[in-house]
């Protein structure tokens, strides 16, 4: 860079249009020691062309307030795509960390809830660290909308709330909202920022909005001009801590959205009637649907509307190459047998218990319905007790797990955690599905040995498992020794809502 400022010409004296396009070629953190050349690079660095994009992860802590509060009033007004994630200051923004699955944020999870329950009984106040994070949680969201309230150049916005405790108890959150924003004027603030987005905004095809604490209203969406609702593409709305039959959006509304390609929302508010207006023929082909069923929904929701396998049937004749992403929160297996239709073309299927364990029934039932369809198959289970398993292949002939490797062909993901994984069976599903399962991620725990395999003393069991599931897979292989480093089990709202995001854009 010394050669371009220190020569006759000083760096000062290069027109704009050249230091924009020199910085250009830059990555990110080159552009800012460039721009350290002089205040005219500086002034250069902030040029709209730069910034077509920003994706910003954000830890819900005071530090992050005066750096985001820089960047969204420099680049806020201009920006076309706008990607943001809160998370609790327990996570770490890469991923790996504790989640709202188990992990490093359990116990501060656990202290909160019992000062919130202590707290409703006049014994003790509120735990003081969840109160300042929710504080400065919405101070952070009142920043990034305010900042965007009057761009008119957005086309992506899209907005992540993982903050565990927030989402997983909803009585809890409105125990420590209602000290935090009493009048519940930052709530409402917030809410009418959002609409007011959404009015102002000309080119917005895709909007996202995954566990945003009370950021989406039912009147939300109505703030959407017909022009820009007939021509989105994307819609995901998501939040579990919607109270009672609330529902973000409904039939009626769905019916503005003529150009919707994919679409993610509460498996509860899909009803039958939303399915049959993506099956009319005057809406574009819909090619990506995410649903996520959760225990709370189906507690407060009834499941008598959701759409039956002739409603499946209609929608997907209208959109023939469709496929279905389903996530799972501690749902019953009589419930899941009632929701897994035959029709649906499920390709991706994501378990993630605490109390509940999926039965060998469904995995049996999703073998042989979905075998056409099926990439990926993930099973978590947070148990605390990790002594006793359960087991999927107890009182079968077949193991439900071997099957679902034999039949579905196209299967490139499976993971497993929380169930008995018995290593016969492990190595028989590197075999059958062998260098096409790209990706086989079971914990060290959850594999166990028969006894015919550890009593043999001329063999290592677990060296000869590790051996034959290599072989298996045309790969070296090795069991996940260490259950928090696996992102889909320390935080699997994030883990569905990014693998959301791509499945959508995959089209």
């Amino acid at each position: 860079m010394s050669s371009v400022c220190g020569g006759s010409v000083g760096a000062g004296s290069l027109p704009s249009e050249l230091v924009v396009h020199i910085f250009s070629f830059l990555a990110a953190p080159d552009r800012l020691r460039a721009s350290a050349a002089c205040s005219h690079w500086r002034e250069c660095l902030f040029y709209p062309a730069l910034w077509p994009r920003l994706r910003l992860s954000l830890r819900v802590c005071p530090a992050e307030r005066p750096r985001l509060d820089f960047l969204m009033r420099k680049c806020g007004w201009f920006v076309r795509e706008l990607r943001v994630q809160f998370a609790a200051d327990n996570y770490p923004s890469g991923g790996g960390g504790g989640g709202g699955g188990g992990g490093g944020v359990s116990g501060v999870c656990e202290e909160a809830t019992a000062a919130a329950a202590a707290a409703a009984e006049g014994e003790a106040p509120l735990c003081p660290r969840w109160l300042e994070l929710l504080r400065t949680y919405l101070e952070l969201v009142l920043c990034v909308l305010n900042s965007v309230r009057n761009n008119r150049n957005l086309q992506k916005l899209s907005l992540f709330g993982d903050i565990s405790i927030l989402q997983q108890h909803g009585s809890i959150s409105n125990t420590y909202l209602s000290k935090v924003d009493p009048d519940g004027k930052k709530i409402k603030q917030i809410q009418q920022l959002f609409e007011e987005i959404l009015g102002n905004s000309r080119q917005l095809k895709w909007l996202s909005c995954g566990f945003m604490l009370q950021i989406v209203t039912p009147t939300s969406l109505s703030s959407l001009s017909n022009p820009i609702a007939n021509t989105m593409e994307h819609l995901s709305l998501l939040d579990n801590h919607i109270p009672g039959n609330t529902t973000l959006i409904t039939a009626v509304e769905l019916e503005r959205f003529v150009s919707l390609r994919s679409l993610a929302l509460d498996f509860c508010d899909f009803t039958a009637e939303m399915a049959r207006v993506l099956a009319d023929s005057n809406h574009v082909p819909l090619h990506r649907l995410s649903l996520l069923v959760h225990n709370i929904s189906v507690m407060h929701k009834s499941l008598e509307n959701m759409p039956e396998d002739e409603d499946w049937k209609a929608l997907t004749r209208n959109s023939t190459n469709l496929r279905v992403y389903i996530m799972a929160f501690d749902i019953k297996s009589d419930d899941m047998l009632r929701i897994l239709k035959p029709s649906i073309p499920l390709e991706r299927i994501h378990f993630d218990s605490y109390i509940t364990c999926v039965s060998g029934a469904v995995v049996d039932l999703i073998s042989r319905q979905y075998d056409k369809f099926l990439t990926h198959f993930i099973l978590m289970n947070d148990v605390i007790d990790m002594s006793g398993f359960p087991d999927l292949s107890d009182n079968r002939t077949e193991d439900p797990l071997v099957l679902l490797a034999w039949r579905c062909t196209r299967l490139s993901l499976l993971a497993v955690h929380g169930y008995t994984v018995w290593a016969h069976n492990l190595i028989a599903i590197a075999r059958l599905r062998g260098s096409d399962l790209k990706v086989l991620e079971v914990t060290e725990e959850s594999i166990d040995f028969d006894q015919g395999e550890l009593a043999d003393q001329d063999v290592d069991p677990v060296h000869n498992l590790i051996e034959q599931v290599s072989l298996g897979l045309g790969r070296p292989w090795h069991a996940v020794m260490d259950i928090e480093l696996l992102s889909v089990f320390t935080e699997p709202t994030r883990h569905f809502y990014r693998e959301m995001q791509s499945f959508s854009e995959g089209i």
